[in-house]
């Protein structure tokens, strides 16, 4: 049997859907299966080895662009090589217009994807063949990827534990090995400070003061801290100049050399963010927090995590900014992340 997996975005959304790898080549033996992504989320799935094939897309570079030679190029390359799979199914566990596109594009008679409450675009309804809907256990995201992928194998997800792997290529895990030698030793720490919406952050006197109080409870640890914008390095360079040495800010990063050093730290704090996802996927233990989202629908699951919803009654809302942002980011307290901080390194 052969299958295509479309999942091209976000990073998390990503991380989030690859237990579905696992799911599929338990109930079914031999499976082939192949995935859609964007190119810049590549790196989650290259070295999988339960992948027989990736499509790269680069959908935003293609919106700009819709009628130029290169644009035209790649969708005939993509419908192509998507044809000549000749696919058995297909799962659209995006929702959203470009997805259902791609759906169609691949030939499959069947193609499977959310039901109409769960789409972004109501559009995707068009090019899906079978919309699976939800039920009131499907509350987790990976546990709704899993739901619409359990469908046509009469085998239902729970119980089975599906793992959710990333690999990295030799050379990355090599240059993530260097850059540990090089740190004193202790346990290491990650601070993930920034993220997509302004309502996902946390306020900045709240990360300097969690740095003060781990520094001050493991006079071994060191903390780095990783970033992706100048806000963002802003913000890490601010956390080092009033906590101290114990405090180091990682070079930029690409996705593929920030895997292996997820991988060998301790622990990972951060909010609702592809990193924190990245570093659950790896094995790594995680604290998150989540304002305008829903810990119940993306926080990692399993003992070896912590999440922390906001103290606000309006949480979750889903709003990208708010006349209330102040007042939510101190809703989560220094005290509450500390805590969960030390149970799991205790």
């Amino acid at each position: 049997m052969k299958v295509l997996i479309i999942k091209t975005s976000a990073l998390g959304d990503v991380i989030h859907a690859l237990p579905v790898i696992d799911y599929l080549r338990q109930v079914s033996p031999g499976i082939e299966i192949d995935w859609v992504v964007e190119e810049q989320f590549l790196p989650v799935l290259e070295h999988n080895p339960g992948l027989r094939r990736i499509f790269p897309v680069r959908t935003k570079k293609w919106r700009k662009a819709p009628f130029s030679a290169e644009t035209r190029s790649d969708l005939k390359a993509l419908r192509k090589g998507l044809r000549e799979r000749s696919y058995d199914l297909v799962f659209d566990i995006q929702g959203n217009l470009k997805s259902g596109l791609i759906a169609w594009l691949s030939g499959a008679r069947e193609r499977i994807g959310f039901a109409g409450e769960a789409l972004q675009e109501k559009a995707n309804a068009l090019f899906t063949t079978r919309r699976i809907p939800f039920r009131d256990r499907d509350r987790n995201v990976t546990d709704r990827y899993l739901r619409v992928v359990s469908a046509p194998f009469g085998r239902d997800y729970p119980g089975m534990e599906p793992g959710g792997a990333i690999f990295s290529a030799p050379e990355d895990e090599a240059a993530a090995k260097r850059y540990r030698a090089e740190l004193p030793d202790g346990q290491l720490l990650l601070f993930q400070v920034g993220t997509t919406w302004s309502s996902k952050l946390w306020y900045p006197e709240g990360w300097t003061e969690l740095a003060r109080r781990i520094v001050a409870r493991y006079p071994e640890a060191t903390i780095l801290i990783n970033w992706g914008s100048p806000d963002e390095k802003a913000l890490g360079e601010r956390i080092v100049r009033e906590v101290g040495p114990a405090v180091r800010l990682l070079p930029w990063l690409r996705i593929r050399e920030l895997i292996p050093v997820l991988r060998m730290v301790d622990l990972v704090i951060g909010g609702d963010t592809g990193p924190v996802y990245l570093a659950a996927a790896v094995g790594t233990p995680t604290v998150s927090f989540y304002r305008a989202t829903s810990a119940a629908t993306y926080a990692p699951q399993g003992q070896r995590h912590r999440a922390v919803q906001a103290a606000m009654a309006c949480a979750p809302c889903y709003r990208t900014s708010c006349d209330r942002d102040g007042e939510c980011r101190h809703s989560i307290s220094v005290d509450t992340l500390f805590a969960a901080v030390t149970d799991l390194i205790g």
